[in-house]
């Protein structure tokens, strides 16, 4: 498993977490907003690492701008909920190469 996926499957966890109601909000508030810049700094390197492999990064992006605006309550909800989903899913996909030689004969 890539460093860039492990990375997604972290961020994944982390933002499905943030989105149960209650205890996200009792997390992000808890922590004076900061894990809102911890999670910005894994999407950016998670990002990073998965540009370089060549994997998907849509999740990463979503997941950057979900740390920019998650401190509006029900924006950050919505967001924190769909970017987990995407960043799950990626995370769960067969590296491309993978999948390119299965179709070959």
């Amino acid at each position: 498993m890539s460093s860039s996926r492990a990375l997604k499957w972290l961020t994944g966890s982390l933002e499905i977490i943030l989105a149960i109601p209650l205890l996200g909000a009792a997390i992000v508030i808890g922590s004076g907003y900061t894990v809102l810049g911890l999670t910005f700094i894994l999407h950016v390197v998670t990002l990073i690492l998965s540009s370089k492999n060549k994997e998907p990064f849509y999740g990463s992006v979503l997941g950057i701008i979900t740390s920019l605006l998650a401190w509006i309550p029900f924006v950050g909800w919505i967001l924190h909920l769909i970017t987990g989903i995407l960043l799950m899913v990626t995370a769960a996909q067969k590296p491309r190469q993978a999948r390119n030689n299965t179709y070959q004969a």
